[in-house]
């Protein structure tokens, strides 16, 4: 599925990488730590976390991720998004906890 399609029917907020939301979405992944989504994040994967810092860019660009969502509604410092932008990496966001979205992101991704 298409990462706009995913956007649209989730309701998520676009901050940074609006031109690159025609990537295939293969899957979902949800870890708050940096390591874990290192080893186990894989190419095409949506990245669910509530960390919102600089080394989320990077490391969703080092693992070849579809895009990151954050969840929970936390402010995210525009120095994220700016190099998100540059990168042309989506960066998403949403109010709902991160256990609702991968719920409905893995409904979306299995709907038959």
């Amino acid at each position: 599925m298409r990462l706009r399609e995913i956007v649209e029917r989730l309701h998520l907020q676009v901050l940074a990488g609006e031109k690159a939301l025609d990537r295939e979405v293969t899957g979902g992944y949800c870890s708050d730590l940096i390591s874990d989504f290192m080893a186990n994040g894989t190419p095409g994967c949506l990245w669910l976390t509530l960390q919102t810092h600089m080394n989320v860019v990077a490391v969703a660009l080092l693992t070849g991720a579809a895009g990151v969502v954050f969840t929970g509604g936390r402010g995210i410092p525009p120095e994220v998004c700016r190099k998100a932008e540059a990168e042309g990496l989506p960066l998403l966001q949403t109010p709902h906890s991160t256990f609702e979205m991968a719920g409905r992101l893995y409904q979306l991704l299995n709907e038959k």
